[in-house]
């Protein structure tokens, strides 16, 4: 029997996992196909809904997860079982980006401008992380798991430390490890190098650029200027090499070890002509590359995905599709996914929709760390709409003393309550749209 990622041969097996955002078959069946990088034969086909743009992952080597298309779901299945979806996850709202941990452990969901954590074994959901001001557009775990990255439509992205985000016990939310402001468009797409918390992350925007940071100390190593929105990026496994996808169906490699080292450039594709992919006929939504680095996949808004020979641009296979591309990766084939009688080690819990709360640890002891959002502090008997209308009230009559008391130290009282007041307003927003949604849809 074949070993995961290897074939009967004993080789390994590279497949490409492709969704788009209409069905290859009628009636809205198909989800994602699976097709063998080196021949194109035909893997798998996950059937059950469409998916939507950067929501396809693989769970552990046994299970394939996809945001369905305009549902408030993930759906999940046993790489295994082809003919049918196996589990379906609702969520409070639809997920506009959806990735799994390397080590299987997490998953990670974007729904409107919050992050949800959920742990796998489990099911609970450990974390709702609320600092984009804009819907979520990408999210990616770096290659240990002990980092994740989330890129949104408001410009910004933001590295949080998982460790971090897993010990928080109080009622503010966790701070990032680092916040990315040099963008000045929606993010479009990022992927983390490999290293760990001392990798690499590349980010693409519609601001026409592309930015390779530095994960540890946060510092901007590299911005890259074309004449095109980049819509996809990746880095290859030895980063010498920045592989962008541009709004025009070009797709451009950057050299990131050219002489003079240089901050900030400009990609003139004058002068680069040897550096463009040419083919596809509208933009570039996905790039991956395989892990020998000598190939690259591609998926277009033009309904085919191709896949080119790096060192000399040239398209070695096409294959078309019934419907945008929303989804294209490589990866090795888990053994789960060739062999048609094996079965996952542990089964998928139910996912929850509700916060895993300090009350459900203290009934389930020993189930780990979790983080308690917009929950009371123990022994405290005032609620944050009190708290927050009671420092109102404060500020209201520290602002009539202010015409007859010390007005610059009145003044100062007076911001630093303003600002409580907007933060505590600010969480109590989130706790109501929260239990609205609960309230609103069906149980677990």
């Amino acid at each position: 029997m074949a070993a995961a990622g290897f074939g009967g041969g004993g080789g390994p097996v590279e497949v490409a996992l492709v969704a788009a955002a209409e069905a290859s078959s009628g009636g809205g069946s198909g989800c994602c196909s699976v097709w063998e990088v080196g021949s194109g034969a035909s893997v798998a086909g996950y059937r059950g809904g469409c998916c939507a743009a950067r929501g396809l992952a693989l769970l552990g080597g046994e299970h394939l997860l996809g945001a369905q298309l305009g549902k408030a779901c993930v759906g999940a299945w046993e790489l295994q079982r082809k003919d049918q979806l196996q589990q379906k996850i609702i969520c409070p709202g639809l997920v506009t980006c959806l990735t799994a941990a390397p080590n299987g452990l997490y998953v990670l969901a974007g729904i409107a401008e919050s992050i949800y954590l959920w742990e796998v074994s489990s099911g609970n959901l450990l974390a709702i992380l609320n600092r984009h001001y804009q819907d979520l557009s990408c999210l990616a775990f770096t290659d240990d798991s002990s980092h994740f990255l989330s890129g949104a439509k408001d410009s910004l992205v933001i590295v949080w430390n998982l460790y971090s985000v897993l010990q928080v016990e109080h009622v503010q939310s966790p701070e990032p490890r680092h916040v990315w402001s040099r963008h000045s468009l929606p993010i479009t797409d990022l992927c983390c190098g490999v290293g760990g918390p001392m990798a690499r992350a590349a980010t693409a925007s519609l601001d026409q650029t592309a930015k390779l940071w530095e994960i540890s100390s946060g510092d901007l190593l590299l911005s890259v200027v074309f004449d095109v929105g980049v819509m996809s990026v990746t880095l290859n496994l030895t980063e010498y090499h920045m592989f962008c996808g541009g709004m025009d169906g070009s797709i451009f490699q950057v050299d990131l070890c050219s002489w003079p080292v240089q901050r900030e450039r400009g990609f003139q594709p004058e002068r680069e002509n040897g550096k463009i992919f040419k083919g596809h006929r509208n933009q570039v939504t996905c790039l991956s590359i395989s892990t020998d680095g000598s190939l690259l996949l591609s998926g277009s808004h033009d309904e085919t995905v191709r896949l080119w020979d790096i060192q000399s641009k040239q398209c070695l296979r096409t294959v078309n599709y019934k419907g945008p591309i929303t989804n294209a990766f490589i990866a090795l084939a888990p053994a789960n996914m060739l062999i048609p009688d094996s079965k996952p080690s542990v089964p998928l819990p139910k996912f929850s929709r509700h916060l895993h709360s300090m009350e459900n640890a203290d009934s389930q002891a020993g189930e780990g760390l979790t983080l308690c959002l917009g929950l009371h502090q123990k022994g405290s008997g005032e609620s944050y709409l009190e708290k927050a209308e009671r420092l109102y009230s404060q500020m209201c009559c520290t602002k009539e003393k202010n015409l007859m008391g010390d007005h610059e130290q009145l003044k100062i009282q007076v911001t630093d309550l303003e600002e409580e007041v907007a933060t505590l307003r600010k969480i109590n927003k989130s706790l109501f749209d929260f239990s609205s949604c609960i309230i609103t849809k069906p149980g677990k």
